[in-house]
């Protein structure tokens, strides 16, 4: 490219994708002349779900701006928490992000996961389509037009992508109200009416069961509700919500 010369700074939280050479301050960027602003930044490795305000010359500019040479362009980190506009909050989560999506799901929120990988395409499409926000590690896939909205998952600890997801987007919480296995909601169930789903051991042990209203499964607190409730207490303790 041989257009104009613009200085971008980026936020400190996004210089997890920028080469170590721009984290330092403005540097120079030389344009096509006709890229618009979200183009370039993008171009520089940042993915727009990730790209707060984009600030030319201290004032905010939209994404569609094409930049102009001598332009000083700081680009800010999305905004916490983030409103996602237009549909109910829920997520679509990735191949890779399976204990995440169950985490969620003991939660309450809404998130669909992919136990297959069917494809970038096809996950975009299924963001747009269902209105959920798209969430991966993998930038290429972030970077789809199509995707309804998306964020990138920073750590690759279960617990720390569960706080920042929860940090970052505030859903509401309601837990042990999700199939952790499908996403369906859970309904109370009379232990005789799922007694032929029950080993002996359990049916002497427990009294109170819940069953999803898609799949079926049935719950109950059994040896490793200690574990989840701890998961539950210290989030609704951070995040706010009603542990049951």
């Amino acid at each position: 490219m041989n257009g104009p010369e613009i200085h971008l700074t980026f936020a400190p939280e996004l210089h997890v994708f920028v080469p170590a050479g721009r984290r330092g301050g403005p540097t120079a960027v030389t344009t096509d002349g006709s890229s618009t602003l979200g183009h370039v930044v993008e171009s520089l490795g940042v993915p727009l779900t990730e790209a707060g305000q984009l600030l030319v010359d201290g004032s905010p500019v939209a994404r569609s701006h094409v930049p102009s040479a001598g332009e000083s362009v700081e680009v800010r980190a999305v905004v916490r928490p983030q409103h996602v506009p237009g549909a109910p909050l829920r997520f679509l989560l990735d191949v890779h992000l399976g204990t995440l999506a169950r985490r969620m799901r003991l939660l309450g929120v809404d998130a669909a996961y992919e136990s297959e990988d069917i494809g970038d395409a096809a996950l975009a499409a299924l963001s747009a389509r269902e209105r959920r926000v798209m969430l991966s590690r993998d930038r290429g896939l972030l970077r789809r037009r199509e995707i309804w909205a998306g964020a990138y998952i920073y750590s690759d600890r279960t617990d720390d992508q569960l706080r920042d997801v929860l940090r970052r987007f505030a859903p509401a919480l309601a837990p042990w109200t999700r199939c952790t296995a499908c996403n369906g909601s859970l309904g109370p169930a009379d232990k005789d009416s799922v007694a032929d789903q029950l080993e002996r051991g359990t049916q002497r042990t427990y009294d109170v069961f819940a069953r999803c209203t898609s799949c079926d499964r049935v719950y109950w607190r059994g040896a490793h509700h200690a574990r989840l409730a701890a998961i539950v207490d210290e989030a609704v303790r951070e995040f706010g919500g009603a542990a049951a």
